[in-house]
């Protein structure tokens, strides 16, 4: 895998990490089947997409990157 097409994985996966806590949250404690399904696609699709994008990536900068745009976009759209 090239390293631009593994930084788009990382971000893919940092965007999908934030819509996974918004919809941890929407799916009120896992007792709402929609969204508690959505929370567990999304988790699987950034754990995937974050596992292929260390096979390219140094894995500091990897994580530091991936959660800066989880803690940051999960700021953003919580504050809404």
């Amino acid at each position: 895998m090239s390293a631009g097409t593994a930084w788009i994985m990382l971000i893919a996966a940092g965007l999908i990490d934030v819509a996974w806590a918004l919809s941890m949250k929407l799916s009120s404690g896992y007792t709402r089947p929609g969204w508690t399904a959505v929370s567990l696609i999304a988790l699987g699709a950034f754990v995937w997409l974050l596992g292929r994008a260390l096979t390219a990536l140094p894995v500091g900068v990897a994580y530091a990157v991936w959660t800066g745009i989880g803690a940051a976009g999960t700021v953003l759209i919580g504050s809404m």
